[in-house]
């Protein structure tokens, strides 16, 4: 197959995945087509079957803000026009969804049709999605899309909740790549950061409200009053200014690390007894998945599709969003010498579940329906 892949080429859940889906599709024999504005952080292009596809989009005195979805669209026509696309496949439903829906018509009326799927990821729908400014777009957009995907049965449960959604969508969970997220023997890291043996914690996020920052400065402070432990803190965004002010104020910055975006991070996760996600809403959790392939043990909350992928008492636990002194309890009970290894265990066992090479046949089954329902239809 010919598939265009447009995703955000960020950091975030989102991109990662469809970066990561798009290299293994790749892999398989498929040639893919990535289209967005900047070139994904994940992509290499070590295999023959990948391409990449900027979005040029300039701005104008006109306009106050570039009219990227516009530019979006037009190089959508471009890519399925030169290089005969089977399928689009859109990531994150704001503005791909609606752009895609765009090129779709443009090219309708040249004779070449091209189905549409789209993958929800969460805050698309569980946040923006819900302005008022975008709904009527978004909804329309999911409804004359040709397969809709989740990530989680949360989400599918969400989107039917908010939306007035006619079409049925395809629960396909996120997956790691057991190839690069998995344990790695870095002792001497583990050492130069823990150097009397405390336990590593680690958060990773982009340091969004949502993620609940202060709860994991809150949850750590507990921890290190019964136990030795440093806490490294990985990603970057609108509340590390507060966090690390935070962790001054509680007197424990000289445990804490802040290490900013990490590209390599499961380098770090090769270090780390447990990970901290306390997070008000994740549609999956795709983070504490790459940690438990790294064989950390997770301490969640019990919110979205978390409960999906983390399993009480055996990879970890959950507890109710904002319960840190429950957190607390939980995490240290983890770390006790006589239960971690166990635990460290049955994380790895549980991510085996998401490996890629379970996930993807399950795009690849799909893509093929969604192509054969296009044929009939294009017969009709």
């Amino acid at each position: 197959m010919k598939i265009g892949i447009v995703c955000y080429p960020t950091f975030g859940g989102s991109g990662v995945v469809a970066t990561e889906l798009g290299k293994a599709l790749a892999k398989e024999g498929h040639e893919i087509h990535f289209i967005t504005y900047s070139q994904p952080s994940r992509l290499d292009f070590l295999n023959e079957n990948l391409f990449y596809h900027e979005v040029d989009f300039r701005s104008y005195p006109l306009f106050e803000y570039a009219p990227y979805e516009l530019a979006l669209a037009s190089k959508m026509v471009s890519v399925v026009r030169n290089e005969k696309l089977d399928l689009l496949h859109v990531h994150y439903a704001i503005p791909h969804a609606s752009a895609a829906y765009m090129a779709k018509q443009i090219l309708k009326t040249e004779g070449t049709y091209i189905p549409v799927v789209t993958t929800l990821h969460g805050t698309d729908i569980t946040l923006v999605g819900k302005d008022p400014s975008y709904e009527p777009v978004v909804t329309f957009s999911i409804n004359q899309s040709d397969g809709v995907t989740s990530v989680s049965e949360d989400l599918k449960k969400e989107t039917y909740e908010f939306f007035k959604i006619t079409r049925d969508i395809e629960v396909i969970p996120n997956f790691i790549d057991l190839e690069k997220f998995k344990k790695q023997k870095k002792d001497h890291f583990k050492k130069a950061i823990c150097p009397n043996g405390e336990a590593l914690i680690v958060h990773t996020s982009n340091f969004r409200k949502v993620k609940r920052i202060k709860d994991v400065l809150d949850i750590f402070y507990n921890i290190q009053k019964e136990i030795p432990a440093k806490l490294l803190m990985i990603g970057d965004g609108p509340e590390r200014a507060k966090a690390e002010k935070q962790a001054h104020d509680l007197g424990i910055a000289h445990d804490v690390r802040f290490l900013g975006k990490q590209e390599a991070v499961e380098e770090v996760l090769s270090v780390a007894d447990l990970f901290l996600m306390p997070s008000e809403k994740e549609s999956f959790g795709l983070a504490a998945l790459e940690a438990m392939a790294c064989e950390v043990p997770v301490i969640s909350s019990n919110t979205g599709g978390l409960p999906e992928l983390n399993v009480q008492g055996i990879t970890g636990f959950m507890s109710n969003v904002g319960d840190v002194e429950d957190m607390t309890r939980n995490a240290l009970h983890i770390l006790d010498k006589n239960n971690l290894p166990t635990f460290k265990a049955n994380a790895l066992t549980r991510a085996k579940e998401f490996d890629i090479s379970n996930i993807l046949p399950l795009y690849e089954n799909y893509y093929h329906k969604i192509l054969e329902k296009s044929a009939q239809k294009e017969t009709v």
